[in-house]
Protein backbone atom coordinates (compact mmCIF):
# COMPACT_ATOMS: atom_id res chain seq x y z
CA UNK A 1 0.00 0.00 0.00
CA UNK A 2 1.02 3.48 -0.56
CA UNK A 3 -0.12 7.08 0.35
CA UNK A 4 -0.11 9.98 -2.14
CA UNK A 5 -0.94 13.06 -0.54
CA UNK A 6 -1.04 14.60 -3.83
CA UNK A 7 -3.66 12.39 -4.60
CA UNK A 8 -5.57 12.16 -1.75
CA UNK A 9 -4.56 15.56 -0.16
CA UNK A 10 -3.36 13.75 3.27
CA UNK A 11 -3.25 16.65 6.36
CA UNK A 12 -0.26 15.74 8.12
CA UNK A 13 -3.16 13.96 10.84
CA UNK A 14 -4.82 12.62 8.60
CA UNK A 15 -1.44 10.50 7.06
CA UNK A 16 -0.74 9.59 10.72
CA UNK A 17 -3.74 7.74 10.77
CA UNK A 18 -3.67 5.91 7.31
CA UNK A 19 -0.14 4.76 7.44
CA UNK A 20 1.65 1.94 9.05
CA UNK A 21 2.42 1.82 12.54
CA UNK A 22 5.64 3.63 13.14
CA UNK A 23 8.02 2.75 15.95
CA UNK A 24 8.74 4.45 19.15
CA UNK A 25 11.47 7.08 19.31
CA UNK A 26 14.65 4.68 20.25
CA UNK A 27 15.10 4.63 23.95
CA UNK A 28 18.03 2.56 24.77
CA UNK A 29 20.57 4.97 24.12
CA UNK A 30 23.20 5.57 26.96
CA UNK A 31 23.14 8.55 28.91
CA UNK A 32 26.80 9.22 27.69
CA UNK A 33 25.67 9.03 23.95
CA UNK A 34 22.33 11.43 24.35
CA UNK A 35 24.85 13.72 26.17
CA UNK A 36 26.95 13.84 23.33
CA UNK A 37 24.45 14.07 20.78
CA UNK A 38 22.81 16.80 22.37
CA UNK A 39 26.57 19.22 22.68
CA UNK A 40 27.51 18.27 19.02
CA UNK A 41 24.40 19.60 17.79
CA UNK A 42 24.02 22.69 19.57
CA UNK A 43 27.81 23.06 19.03
CA UNK A 44 28.40 22.79 15.62
CA UNK A 45 24.81 24.86 14.60
CA UNK A 46 26.00 27.44 16.77
CA UNK A 47 29.25 27.19 14.85
CA UNK A 48 28.24 26.61 11.47
CA UNK A 49 25.61 29.57 11.36
CA UNK A 50 27.76 32.52 11.51
CA UNK A 51 29.42 30.82 8.62
CA UNK A 52 25.39 30.45 7.17
CA UNK A 53 24.64 34.05 7.30
CA UNK A 54 27.66 35.38 5.65
CA UNK A 55 27.18 32.83 3.04
CA UNK A 56 23.62 34.07 2.35
CA UNK A 57 25.13 38.07 2.29
CA UNK A 58 27.13 36.67 -0.47
CA UNK A 59 24.62 34.83 -2.59
CA UNK A 60 22.23 37.48 -2.25
CA UNK A 61 24.61 39.73 -4.69
CA UNK A 62 26.13 36.64 -6.68
CA UNK A 63 22.53 34.74 -7.65
CA UNK A 64 21.60 38.12 -9.74
CA UNK A 65 24.72 36.76 -11.93
CA UNK A 66 24.77 32.98 -11.34
CA UNK A 67 21.67 31.53 -9.97
CA UNK A 68 18.73 33.82 -10.31
CA UNK A 69 16.15 33.92 -7.69
CA UNK A 70 15.95 33.12 -4.16
CA UNK A 71 19.24 32.27 -1.89
CA UNK A 72 17.11 29.77 0.62
CA UNK A 73 14.73 26.84 -0.60
CA UNK A 74 12.63 25.25 1.71
CA UNK A 75 10.79 21.73 1.36
CA UNK A 76 8.52 19.58 3.73
CA UNK A 77 10.42 16.63 5.29
CA UNK A 78 9.33 13.47 7.21
CA UNK A 79 11.11 13.53 10.47
CA UNK A 80 11.38 11.49 13.88
CA UNK A 81 7.96 10.00 14.83
CA UNK A 82 6.94 10.83 10.75
CA UNK A 83 6.63 14.38 12.11
CA UNK A 84 6.43 16.78 8.83
CA UNK A 85 8.93 20.24 9.19
CA UNK A 86 10.20 22.59 6.47
CA UNK A 87 14.26 22.00 5.35
CA UNK A 88 16.10 25.47 4.59
CA UNK A 89 18.81 24.85 1.99
CA UNK A 90 20.58 27.09 0.02
CA UNK A 91 18.93 27.23 -3.64
CA UNK A 92 21.02 25.30 -6.15
CA UNK A 93 18.36 24.87 -8.85
CA UNK A 94 16.28 26.65 -11.41
CA UNK A 95 12.69 27.49 -9.14
CA UNK A 96 10.29 24.62 -10.22
CA UNK A 97 6.87 23.91 -8.54
CA UNK A 98 7.52 21.86 -5.49
CA UNK A 99 7.66 18.07 -5.74
CA UNK A 100 7.76 18.14 -9.41
CA UNK A 101 9.53 15.22 -9.60
CA UNK A 102 8.24 11.89 -8.24
CA UNK A 103 9.78 9.58 -6.05
CA UNK A 104 11.14 7.09 -8.53
CA UNK A 105 12.02 9.48 -11.32
CA UNK A 106 16.23 10.36 -12.04
CA UNK A 107 17.95 13.25 -10.18
CA UNK A 108 16.41 16.82 -12.34
CA UNK A 109 20.34 17.85 -13.08
CA UNK A 110 19.59 19.91 -15.77
CA UNK A 111 17.92 22.21 -13.43
CA UNK A 112 21.34 23.04 -11.52
CA UNK A 113 22.66 26.21 -12.36
CA UNK A 114 26.26 26.60 -12.64
CA UNK A 115 26.74 28.53 -9.02
CA UNK A 116 24.55 25.74 -7.52
CA UNK A 117 26.93 23.22 -8.95
CA UNK A 118 29.72 24.29 -6.96
CA UNK A 119 27.57 24.62 -3.77
CA UNK A 120 26.15 21.31 -4.11
CA UNK A 121 30.28 19.72 -5.45
CA UNK A 122 31.22 21.64 -1.43
CA UNK A 123 27.74 20.71 0.18
CA UNK A 124 27.64 24.58 0.92
CA UNK A 125 23.70 24.01 -0.04
CA UNK A 126 23.33 21.86 2.93
CA UNK A 127 24.90 24.86 5.38
CA UNK A 128 21.17 26.00 6.27
CA UNK A 129 20.02 22.84 7.40
CA UNK A 130 21.66 23.75 10.84
CA UNK A 131 18.69 26.48 11.38
CA UNK A 132 16.96 22.98 11.61
CA UNK A 133 19.48 21.35 13.92
CA UNK A 134 19.37 24.62 16.05
CA UNK A 135 15.52 23.96 17.06
CA UNK A 136 15.55 20.46 17.63
CA UNK A 137 13.98 18.90 13.84
CA UNK A 138 17.53 17.75 12.72
CA UNK A 139 20.62 15.98 14.33
CA UNK A 140 23.90 16.54 12.69
CA UNK A 141 24.14 12.65 12.29
CA UNK A 142 21.11 10.36 11.34
CA UNK A 143 19.26 9.35 8.38
CA UNK A 144 18.86 11.69 6.06
CA UNK A 145 15.38 13.11 5.83
CA UNK A 146 13.66 12.47 2.44
CA UNK A 147 10.95 14.68 0.89
CA UNK A 148 7.81 14.27 2.41
CA UNK A 149 5.78 13.35 -0.79
CA UNK A 150 8.32 10.72 -1.46
CA UNK A 151 8.69 9.19 2.56
CA UNK A 152 4.92 8.67 2.09
CA UNK A 153 5.84 5.93 -0.79
CA UNK A 154 8.62 4.34 0.46
CA UNK A 155 6.90 3.68 4.09
CA UNK A 156 4.18 1.71 1.96
CA UNK A 157 6.55 -0.08 0.19
CA UNK A 158 10.39 0.06 1.09
CA UNK A 159 10.95 -2.83 3.87
CA UNK A 160 12.77 -1.71 6.87
CA UNK A 161 12.42 2.57 5.76
CA UNK A 162 10.16 3.06 9.24
CA UNK A 163 12.87 2.06 10.87
CA UNK A 164 14.70 5.31 10.16
CA UNK A 165 11.69 7.37 12.25
CA UNK A 166 12.97 6.54 15.61
CA UNK A 167 15.31 9.15 15.48
CA UNK A 168 16.23 12.52 14.19
CA UNK A 169 17.39 12.79 10.98
CA UNK A 170 20.68 14.18 10.37
CA UNK A 171 22.24 16.54 7.99
CA UNK A 172 24.60 13.65 7.31
CA UNK A 173 24.56 9.65 7.73
CA UNK A 174 26.34 6.18 7.01
CA UNK A 175 24.23 6.65 3.85
CA UNK A 176 25.61 9.37 2.57
CA UNK A 177 29.16 8.24 3.54
CA UNK A 178 28.92 5.14 1.67
CA UNK A 179 26.59 5.57 -1.13
CA UNK A 180 25.42 8.19 -3.67
CA UNK A 181 21.88 9.80 -4.14
CA UNK A 182 19.03 7.24 -3.98
CA UNK A 183 17.38 7.80 -7.07
CA UNK A 184 16.29 3.78 -7.94
CA UNK A 185 14.36 1.89 -5.27
CA UNK A 186 17.27 -0.55 -5.33
CA UNK A 187 18.81 2.26 -4.30
CA UNK A 188 16.15 3.20 -1.75
CA UNK A 189 16.12 -0.14 0.13
CA UNK A 190 20.12 -0.05 0.30
CA UNK A 191 19.78 3.31 1.75
CA UNK A 192 16.66 1.45 4.48
CA UNK A 193 19.25 -0.82 5.26
CA UNK A 194 21.94 1.64 6.47
CA UNK A 195 19.56 3.70 7.71
CA UNK A 196 18.61 0.42 10.23
CA UNK A 197 22.00 -0.03 10.79
CA UNK A 198 23.00 3.23 12.27
CA UNK A 199 19.86 3.00 14.59
CA UNK A 200 20.83 -0.08 15.67
CA UNK A 201 24.36 0.39 15.95
CA UNK A 202 24.34 4.19 17.19
CA UNK A 203 27.10 5.07 19.61
CA UNK A 204 30.00 7.49 19.86
CA UNK A 205 32.62 6.19 17.82
CA UNK A 206 30.38 5.65 14.91
CA UNK A 207 29.16 9.00 15.06
CA UNK A 208 32.65 10.24 15.38
CA UNK A 209 33.46 8.40 12.10
CA UNK A 210 30.63 9.38 10.19
CA UNK A 211 31.97 12.78 11.24
CA UNK A 212 35.24 12.23 9.92
CA UNK A 213 34.13 10.83 6.38
CA UNK A 214 31.83 13.91 5.76
CA UNK A 215 34.60 16.46 6.28
CA UNK A 216 37.05 14.31 3.75
CA UNK A 217 33.76 14.94 1.42
CA UNK A 218 33.26 18.19 2.36
CA UNK A 219 37.06 19.39 1.80
CA UNK A 220 37.47 17.69 -1.15
CA UNK A 221 34.17 17.63 -3.04
CA UNK A 222 33.87 14.03 -3.72
CA UNK A 223 31.89 11.46 -2.31
CA UNK A 224 28.62 10.24 -2.12
CA UNK A 225 25.88 12.82 -1.38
Amino acid sequence: MTFRPDQGHFSHLEFLEAAPSLPAPISNWSPKFCLFKFFTDRLSALVALPAVLLIAVALFFLNPFFNRGPVFFSQDRMGMGGKKFRMWKFRSMTEAPEAARAHNAPVENHRITPLGQVLRKYRIDELPNFFNVLVGEMSLIGPRPDVWDHSTEYLGSVTRYKDRFRVRPGITGLAQVYMGYADTARAVRHKADLDKIYVSKSRIRLDLWIMWRTLGVVLTGFGAR
